[in-house]
């Protein structure tokens, strides 16, 4: 089969090392791609993040005779890019442009939830930054605040006050500053809800569903969960183990999910491909603090090198409408992937650094997945925040952490920043 993969990131790159497990494929394509990608796939030089490229990428797809396309990232998916395949009569893994509002529009996803019963932190809409202080002088003045920009804002959108004041100024920087530019326009202020969080993942074709082993991600750019939120410096999987344990929490996360696919069938939406809930667990009850239309980064590199299932055979079956029939295998064992960044990301950073020490990494259960890197004259180059990701699996979460930071420790570019605590918390369970 020949198959394109959208995207740029280390999870596209992981979903293409997963494709090529697959003794189906024969032509692997990922646009753009990376410099990772370019080492295991053909890189195809056309931006999947404007519409106006939507042509380009159909026409590819039709000279080149690809069988089906699966879309990495959410801003395609938000702009159409499935609807538009699909008109072309194009195979294509993904959620219609409906489908994504779950994860383009917070106020949109907050409504759903209410609507179908999925349980979730209590929240106001504020379009008005006026309107938005007024709120903020009713709270205590030392109580935590949740502060949400409601569009897309590559996981930066989300923000945890300590204060009402240091609500406000976060407030004034996104709708009066507009540092999220036009994901900023529209706010949500929500009930702030203490606990482990866990993101759950699903394979679904719209009608049936199978949940993946839930993982952890690791916002804060710090160790100790200090500094501001990134798209993720580190995952690992299965994640949680004694709560999810738990018999009654885990059917309690299974009738969210099923709460969920009904709610899509209900509202008319065609959802094929994966479904990311991010989950927080309050007295062993779980919330949805929100969606994600696609496989999470960096929860991806975490989660794909335990799948044992063909997924090739899993992106059919979801094209077919015949996932269920499908039986979905997990390896045993635990993954553990730590972000390699540019030091200054989530802020300014710089690029252009050599990378050394990657060939040191050649061990069975240890794996490079490239983000932020260009491959030139023979050698590969940072180019992004968000540069590399190292996963590692063994049989215990202890050894993965081990094995995986004894191969970080062999990489190195100029302003390398990685955080020291990934999976660390599982160790305390």
């Amino acid at each position: 089969m020949e198959v394109l993969v959208m995207g740029s990131g280390g999870r596209e790159h992981a979903i293409c090392q997963q494709f090529l497990k697959s003794s189906k494929i024969g032509k692997l394509y990922c646009a753009p791609g990376n410099g990772g990608t370019s080492q295991i796939a053909t890189n195809v030089s056309i931006s999947v993040n404007e519409a106006s490229n939507f042509n380009k990428l159909v026409d590819f797809v039709k000279e080149n005779r690809v069988d089906f396309t699966f879309v990495g990232p959410e801003i395609p998916l938000s702009l159409g890019v499935v609807d538009y395949f699909e008109a072309n009569g194009l195979k294509i893994v993904g959620p219609s442009k409906n489908g994504a509002r779950l994860e383009s529009s917070k106020i949109y996803s907050k409504e759903f939830m209410r609507k179908y019963g999925v349980p979730t932190a209590k929240y106001n809409c504020f379009s008005d930054v006026n309107d938005v202080l007024k709120f903020l002088d009713s709270c205590e003045k030392s109580q935590k605040i949740v502060l949400k920009a409601d569009g897309l804002a590559a996981g930066k959108g989300v923000y945890i006050c300590s204060s009402r004041e240091e609500a406000k100024d976060v407030v004034n920087q996104i709708m009066n500053y507009r540092i999220l530019g036009s994901a900023g326009v529209n706010i949500i202020i929500e009930e702030y809800i203490e606990g482990p969080e866990l993101s759950c993942l699903v394979f679904t074709d719209g009608i049936s569903y199978s949940i993946m082993p839930a993982s952890q991600d690791h916002k804060r750019v710090n160790d100790n969960d200090q500094g501001p939120n990134t798209g993720g410096m580190g995952a690992y999987a299965p994640a949680s183990l004694t709560m999810l344990n738990d018999y009654d929490l885990s059917k309690r996360i299974e009738v969210i999910i099923h709460k969920i696919i009904n709610g899509m069938k209900n509202e008319g939406i065609d959802y094929k491909g994966v479904l990311y809930v991010g989950l927080i667990i309050k007295d062993f009850s779980p919330y949805v603090l929100e969606f994600n239309c696609r496989f999470g980064d960096p929860e991806t590199q975490a989660i794909l090198p335990l799948l044992d299932t063909d997924l090739t055979d899993i992106c059919v079956a979801i094209l077919n409408k015949k996932l269920g029939a499908l039986k979905i295998n997990w390896k045993k064992g635990f993954s553990v992937s730590v972000v390699l960044a540019s030091s200054g990301y989530p802020g300014r950073f710089e690029t252009g650094f050599e990378i050394s020490g990657l060939e040191n990494i050649n061990t069975e259960d240890t794996m490079i997945f490239h983000a932020g890197t260009k491959f030139e004259t023979g050698k590969f180059f940072t180019c992004g925040g968000r540069v590399l990701s190292i996963t590692s699996r063994a049989d215990n979460v202890r050894a993965a952490i081990n094995k995986v930071y004894s191969s970080v420790r062999n990489i190195y570019f100029k302003n390398m920043h990685y955080r020291k605590d990934i999976a660390w918390m599982a160790l305390n369970e």
